[in-house]
């Protein structure tokens, strides 16, 4: 990996979080992510299953992790099942973790190889009576790949039917969407690297470069600083493709005038950032991108104030939708009888502004949390809003990253990126 060593204190108390909600006499286990086949013998990059990052530190494929903190043996509490390194995969791909490795980087003391996981399993499974799956319960999850968890749920119920089940993901939900101290710093460090690279992007940008030069700059400051890329497909989206709001494609020349839509987050250590800002070609902003930009960057400004422990995710979002109707009425976009005439399940404010404004970000760019809770401290938001103006060819999008406080307005991880419009004309003009 890429990344420094993570203190590994931060996994050994993921874990006794964990296993202090788990049902007496049960055990759980996480399974690595495959590597999945592109064709003949390629693959696509590995990306570890983030729930057993989350618990082991983990960064490996074919690994399991089994916590049983009630087992009779000692030994059998924490375990790690991990592939078997030997010289021929030291030569191939690079030696992979070894036992002494493997507790250095987990705090797990108990490691196994793999070939062996079947006949301790079944030790462990004849002295407990619940067995903990983990399956992806997220509110966005799509998922029509049969994972490795998956096949690894459907052997274990044909081997242990008697068994009962339980479910990892609530755990996780609560767990994964409050960050540790740790955390908050990998995550600082994901956003000093995407800051490094937007300002390297701020100096290249002038009419006449492509959408995937710009993806280029970006690609290249964020490995220099130990990351392994974007933390989700980048969206570099001149003039009019900013009103596409999933724009990937990336293969446009930017033209003067035109403003250019970046979603551009570098990840670290597996823990993303997401930023949005919205950049003129020309190095200037014309008179009424810059009062459109401005009503972006106030609701922005006013709705992360909203984002304190208590705040409901729903009831946040239909506040900022008054925020964002009454910007919209003062550029002329909507009049009064478009908000007295609206559909409430469609406000008009939606012509312009069709998405939410935040989601928890952590080792997921959408990462866990349980949207139907009040907001706790710790809790990791982006903030996004935007104006997307087909007819008038541009669309503009403003998003930091921000932990709520115990106390007082959030942190704002991204606060040393520029923002304000003048800043970014005088650093693309200097």
């Amino acid at each position: 990996m890429k990344y420094h060593q993570i203190d590994r204190n931060l996994f050994i108390k993921n874990r006794k979080n964990f296993t202090e909600k788990m049902q007496p006499n049960s055990l759980a286990v996480f399974n690595s992510n495959d590597i999945y086949p592109i064709g003949a013998d390629s693959t696509m990059p590995f990306q570890q299953a983030r729930d057993l990052f989350y618990l082991s530190g983990v960064d490996q494929d074919k690994s399991i992790l089994v916590l049983f903190p009630d087992a009779p043996s000692e030994k059998h509490r924490e375990m790690l099942f991990l592939t078997e390194t030997n010289d021929h995969i030291a030569v191939w791909e690079g030696e992979k973790l070894t036992k002494e490795k493997a507790f250095e980087v987990s705090g797990i003391k108990n490691v196994f190889w793999l070939k062996d996981f079947e006949k301790v399993f079944f030790e462990v499974m004849t002295q407990c009576d619940t067995v903990y799956f983990n399956t992806n319960e997220h509110y966005r999850a799509n998922v029509e790949t049969e994972t490795r968890e998956a096949r690894f749920i459907k052997w274990c119920k044909q081997q242990f039917p008697a068994h009962k089940v339980a479910k990892s993901n609530p755990i996780l939900q609560r767990l994964r969407s409050v960050k540790d101290p740790i955390e908050l710093d990998l995550m600082q460090k994901a956003c000093d690297i995407t800051e490094k690279a937007f300002r390297r992007v701020l100096k290249f940008v002038k009419p006449g470069v492509w959408e995937y030069e710009i993806e280029a700059e970006y690609w290249h400051e964020m490995i220099r600083n130990r990351s392994k890329g974007f933390a989700y497909t980048p969206i570099i989206a001149s003039g009019n493709n900013a009103n596409v709001l999933h724009y990937i494609e990336n293969n446009q020349q930017c033209k003067e005038g035109e403003l250019i839509l970046l979603d551009t987050g570098a990840e670290y250590a597996n823990y993303a950032s997401d930023l949005s800002r919205t950049i003129p070609v020309s190095g200037k902003y014309t008179k009424r991108q810059k009062e459109v930009y401005n009503a972006v960057n106030r609701v922005k400004e006013d709705a992360t104030k909203m984002l304190v422990p208590g705040t409901m995710w729903e009831e946040y979002h239909k506040e900022v939708g008054k925020l964002m109707t009454s910007e919209l009425l003062g550029l002329g976009l909507l009049d009064k009888a478009d908000v007295q005439n609206e559909n409430p399940e469609w406000p008009a404010y939606k012509k312009y502004f069709m998405h939410g404004t935040s989601h928890n970000i952590g080792l997921d760019t959408h990462d866990y949390g349980l949207l139907y809770e009040p907001m706790q401290a710790n809790m990791v938001f982006t903030v996004e809003p935007g104006i997307y103006i087909p007819d008038e060819g541009f669309g503009i999008r403003l998003e930091d990253d921000v932990v709520i406080q115990e106390k007082g307005e959030p942190f704002n991880l991204m606060r040393n990126i520029p923002i304000e419009a003048d800043e970014i004309e005088e650093i693309m003009n200097s």
